[in-house]
């Protein structure tokens, strides 16, 4: 147990004082999203610890600071769990994981971590220690501060505590395996996503097609006898493997695409894939150019990023039209009004 608020706190009004920029961080696990960007290191890694934990709710409070590793075991002493199952990447804090707004395989079934933020505290570029949100779903009267964080990258804030919702651990969890092409595997991915029941992960890479069950043993039973394949032998291991991106898929320093939309969208761009969250999360390897890589993403609704690798000092997520760009610099101003909290993390404009 360490709180450290009061530090960060000072330290980000001298910061907002001397108009100097800072780069915040938890454990940094994550330095390879997003743009480059510049400053004073800040980490929140040491302000860590449970602040208030009421299983029977289903709600839990932690600092910024706190490792997913440490909140795992403290919910699975209690037979529960986050249900957005983020990667840990060797070390990540809950307050990085939310700021990089960071979900597993269980995201479309189960919801992001965005969806299960409840409320948060966080330090604005004024050096104000602020609250918003609360420990109930429906707490929310304007604009939703708290689920702005998810994805902000620590552009608008310091976050300090996080509220979270969390989830009994499910009975039983078993996988199927089909050998199938993409096109095919996006087929079946389709057809078991509308039949919902007890489906909590669908991935397909290297010609394979992995279908996880999650629930009821009756139910996870009767859903892989109708599915038919082969029973995935450990596949615990296989969804940690895809979640924390040690798949041979992930390997190399060839740059990493990501790419999210529409999950029934055709492919329009030559692999190697990886198909995850249904087909609406697809990963692609390779040198590639981005404005032509750009059609794809939009052709199924979604956006692109460059996730890993490749030029961090140019643009690395999808492009913003004018109004959105706008409206970003407004939120900026509003939450930073002197840019000293990550600058060009996100955008080169921002």
């Amino acid at each position: 147990m360490s709180d450290r608020g009061t530090e960060l706190v000072e330290r980000v009004k001298d910061a907002y004082a001397a108009q100097e920029p800072l780069q915040i961080v938890g454990k940094d696990s994550k330095s390879f999203m997003g743009r480059r960007t510049t400053g004073a290191i800040v980490s929140t890694a040491g302000h860590r610890g449970l602040i208030e934990y009421e299983p029977t709710e289903l709600v839990i409070s932690v600092r910024s600071g706190t490792p997913l590793s440490e909140l795992r075991d403290i919910l699975q002493a209690h037979d529960q769990c986050l249900g957005c199952e983020p990667p840990d990447f060797g070390g990540a804090t809950i307050g990085g994981t939310l700021a990089c707004n960071q979900s597993g395989p269980a995201r479309p079934w189960l919801g992001s971590i965005r969806d299960h933020v409840l409320g948060l505290r966080l330090v604005n570029g004024r050096g104000e220690h602020l609250r918003f949100g609360g420990r109930v779903m429906k707490n929310v009267a304007g604009y939703d501060v708290s689920r702005l964080q998810a994805g902000a990258m620590g552009t608008l804030g310091l976050i300090t505590e996080v509220t979270l919702r969390v989830f009994p651990r499910p009975e039983q969890e078993a996988t199927a395996v089909i050998e199938a092409g993409a096109e095919q595997a996006l087929e079946i991915m389709s057809v078991e996503s509308r039949e919902g029941g007890p489906l909590s992960g669908a991935c397909w890479v290297g010609g394979r097609l992995y279908l996880r069950y999650s629930g009821l043993a009756s139910a996870v039973t009767e859903r892989l006898q109708r599915r038919g394949g082969e029973v995935l032998q450990d596949d615990a291991a296989f969804w940690s493997d895809l979640r924390e991106q040690r798949l041979d898929f992930f390997a190399g320093d060839e740059p990493l695409w990501r790419m999210a939309g529409r999950s029934a969208a055709g492919l329009t761009a030559e692999g190697p894939w990886l198909l995850d969250w249904g087909g609406a999360h697809r990963w692609l390897r390779g040198s590639r150019d981005w404005l032509e890589l750009q059609s794809h993403p939009e052709g199924m609704g979604g956006q692109l990023s460059l996730y890993r690798g490749g030029d961090r000092m140019g643009e690395v997520l999808h492009p913003r039209t004018p109004a959105q760009q706008r409206l970003h610099l407004a939120l900026k101003r509003a939450f930073d009004p002197r840019g000293i909290f990550n600058p060009g993390r996100l955008y080169r404009w921002m």
